[in-house]
């Protein structure tokens, strides 16, 4: 039988909560809204309150006999083309390190693209997985780095017949997407799974003209940020999996062994709100943001000393194999000033918050939530941008290091290097040294230093001057990177 998506199971269980008139005497403590502060009610709406209740013993009843979470699952799943989708209210941070540890265990390999974010870092460093890592295609001229291609992944299952599985990145944050087809066949020839972390690809199975997304391609397991590029509140994350490779009971288990007892219901129904929005609408809705995504690069590039990064920019031989126009990558080097620079500039004299910020880009992410008057200003604040450029110069000037120097060995495991022992040396003395602690431009969030790397002059140099001209390293336990947790 056809799924019936003009339902929301979540969000028509709240309406009957409410309806209902039910006595809470369970958490939330703030008791549908009577007992919040004033002042936060007056700042948040009440219906924020309102929506906060327990998902079991609330939502549901004690035991979840309403199948009301189960339900959306099921619906969400028979949207984008999955088996089974399992919601969480913890991000894809949650998400994807479920995944792994659904296919690898410690001490077992797991072939990982280096342009992985941090939370699979941090997966490595809880599961105590082996790492071997597919080095990303390198764009020497652009200073940028694309997903491994499909061959890299076969090349490395040769070198580790061993290895239980692989893990890619696609789309990344600048919108380069991988061959994922090539690449699960490579996994599938040797029956090992493939994990795509497509955080950024939430809207992607909805629009003929957008990149493959993982299901379709042939992966096992998807992770998506349904927050990042859809319309779920921050934290709302899934994950789908099809096939046989991997139970879907065992990834359910690994994702409650990490997540929350206490899940958000409102991110729940800001997940199956997107659902339903997406599967009656979605290709009407992602055909307007394509359309609109269009008018705003052609316009960014009639303006002096900028350039939108497009396919021809980003896909070919070494590079990606696919793209999605709706990051919109703006390359400001040619102003004079480095991404951070203008990034603050617009945030501070224009109100306009960019995402994506690097050396000599910015981002400016377009999605179904704009229209041509967000667009405008945005379009005004960057030819004001250009208009005081000369005044923002000169930028301090980050040192990025060549593909080869940018590359660090790993010599232990992320979790040894992470709990063992280890002391803090002087940024001058740390060339050398193995790696205690992550280090992280974000955003985008890929580490430039991973536990258990020996650092380098070069990274360290690239770090350093990248940090005095306004990157923004969250991880080190010296915010100023004067010193450098290494292995002791």
């Amino acid at each position: 039988m056809a799924a019936d998506h003009t339902r929301a199971p979540v969000l028509q269980a709240l309406v009957d909560y409410r309806r209902r008139g039910r006595l809470s005497f369970t958490p939330p403590g703030h008791k549908q809204a009577r007992g919040a502060d004033p002042a936060v009610r007056e700042v948040l709406g009440d219906a924020v309150f309102l929506g906060d209740v327990l998902a079991t013993g609330g939502l549901d009843d004690r035991l979840t006999r309403g199948q009301v979470l189960e339900r959306a699952e099921e619906l969400m799943a028979d949207a984008v083309h999955a088996e089974h989708t399992f919601f969480t209210t913890c991000g894809s941070s949650l998400s994807v390190k479920a995944a792994m540890l659904s296919v690898a265990g410690p001490h077992e390999k797991l072939l990982i693209g280096r342009d992985a974010h941090k939370s699979v870092v941090s997966g490595l460093v809880l599961s105590g997985i082996e790492p071997v890592w597919v080095e990303p295609r390198w764009d020497a001229e652009r200073h940028l780095a694309h997903p491994p291609a499909a061959e890299d992944f076969a090349r490395a299952f040769a070198a580790h017949p061993d290895a239980k599985g692989a893990l890619v990145t696609s789309p990344t944050p600048y919108g380069a997407c991988a061959d994922l087809r090539g690449i699960a066949e490579a996994c599938h020839a040797r029956r090992v799974p493939l994990i795509v972390d497509e955080a950024w690809g939430a809207h992607l199975p909805f629009h003929p003209d957008l990149p493959s997304w993982a299901m379709d391609a042939g992966a096992d397991i998807c992770v998506t940020s349904i927050h990042k590029m859809g319309s779920g509140l921050e934290q709302g994350s899934v994950f789908h999996v099809r096939g046989d490779l991997v139970p879907p009971q065992l990834l359910k288990n690994r994702s409650d062994l990490l997540g929350t007892t206490s899940p958000s219901v409102l991110i729940y129904a800001g997940l199956d709100g997107w659902r339903r929005q997406m599967a009656l609408r979605g290709r009407e809705i992602m055909g307007c943001a394509l359309d609109l995504a269009s008018e705003v690069r052609a316009a960014v590039e009639e303006i002096e000393g900028l350039h939108v990064n497009d396919r021809d920019d980003f896909c070919g031989a070494g590079m990606a194999d696919d793209f999605d126009p709706l990051p919109t990558i703006i390359d400001v080097s040619g102003l004079g000033v480095t991404g951070y620079r203008a990034a603050d500039w617009l945030r501070e004299h224009r109100e306009v918050e960019m995402h994506l910020v690097d050396h000599r880009r910015i981002g400016a992410q377009i999605t179904h939530g704009d229209d041509r008057e967000t667009t405008g200003e945005l379009l005004a604040a960057l030819k004001d941008l250009a208009r005081v450029a000369p005044e923002l110069r000169p930028s301090p000037e980050v040192d990025v290091p060549s593909p080869d120097e940018l590359r660090l060995e790993q010599v232990a495991l992320p979790r040894d290097a992470f709990f063992g022992p280890a002391e803090d040396v002087p940024v001058a003395e740390a060339a050398g040294r193995i790696a205690a602690e992550m280090i992280t431009p974000y955003p985008p969030g890929i580490p430039a230093v991973l536990p258990g790397e020996r650092l380098t002059e070069p990274v360290l140099r690239y770090l350093r001057t990248g940090l005095a001209a306004g990157m923004y390293l969250p991880d080190p336990g010296d915010p100023e990177l004067e010193t450098v947790r290494v292995v002791k």
